[in-house]
C-alpha cells in the first residue's frame, strides 16, 4: 500500500494480527522507515505485546515513532493525545468495561488538545457493523460525551481512530473532524487507503 506524503502520519492500531513479537518487529521495522518526519502509533485490539511487555514500545521509541497510551505529545504546535482502550469485545487487548472504567480513562484526555488518536470510535461515528438484524453501533458512548465536552472548548480539530473496518471514512461534527483509519477491510486485506487530512 501506499502512504501519502506529509508531516504526521498516525497509526491507530491493529499494526498486528494476533500482537507476536515477530509481528510487532515487522510493523516497527515499516513504519519507522516511512519517510514522515513525525509517526505517532496507538495500540489497538489486536495488539497483545503493547499491553503485556513494555519493551514493545521502547522498541518503537528507539526507531523514532512516539507510541501514545493515555498520554500526550506534542508535534508541530499542536498537542496529541493518545489512548488505546475500547470496549470489551471477545476480551481482547485494551478493553474495558463499557460505563466506569471507560469513563475513567476518558477523564484522562486533557481540554486542551488539538488531536485525539484512540484505537475505538466513539459512539454512533463511524461505528457502524452490519448484524444479522441490522446495523450495530459498536463506539463507545463514554468517548462520545467526552469528546463533545473537549470540542465544547473549540480548540479539538480531529479525532482519529480505527478498528471498525466497514467505518472506514470520515464525518463531521461538533466543529471537528473525525477519521476512521482502518485500512483493513472486514476480510483484513489492506484495501482502503490511507486518509490525508490538512491542519
Amino acid at each position: 500500500m501506499a502512504v501519502p506524503d506529509g508531516d504526521l502520519i498516525i497509526h491507530a492500531g491493529d499494526a498486528t494480527v494476533n500482537g507476536t513479537e515477530a509481528e510487532v518487529d515487522a510493523f516497527i521495522d515499516w513504519f519507522s522507515n516511512l519517510p514522515h518526519e513525525r509517526k505517532i502509533f496507538v495500540a489497538g485490539n489486536h495488539d497483545w505485546l503493547f499491553e503485556r511487555d513494555e519493551l514493545a514500545s521502547k522498541k518503537l521509541l528507539s526507531r523514532g515513532v512516539i507510541y501514545l497510551e493515555d498520554s500526550i505529545t506534542k508535534v508541530k504546535g499542536l498537542k496529541v493525545y493518545g489512548s488505546p482502550w475500547q470496549p470489551r469485545f471477545f476480551d481482547w487487548a485494551f478493553n474495558l468495561n463499557r460505563g466506569g472504567e471507560l469513563a475513567e480513562k476518558w477523564k484522562l484526555i486533557p481540554d486542551d488538545i488539538d488531536i485525539l488518536i484512540t484505537h475505538g470510535p466513539p459512539m454512533g461515528i463511524l461505528d457502524e457493523v452490519p448484524r444479522q438484524w441490522g446495523i450495530e453501533n459498536t463506539g463507545c458512548e463514554e468517548l462520545k460525551r467526552r469528546v463533545a465536552e473537549i470540542a465544547e472548548h473549540g480548540r479539538l480539530k480531529l479525532h482519529v481512530f480505527g478498528h471498525i473496518h466497514c467505518g472506514y471514512g470520515t464525518h463531521e461534527e461538533f466543529g471537528m473532524k473525525f477519521v476512521n483509519a482502518s485500512t483493513c477491510d472486514e476480510d483484513y486485506r489492506p484495501t482502503q487507503l490511507p486518509i490525508v487530512v490538512d491542519l
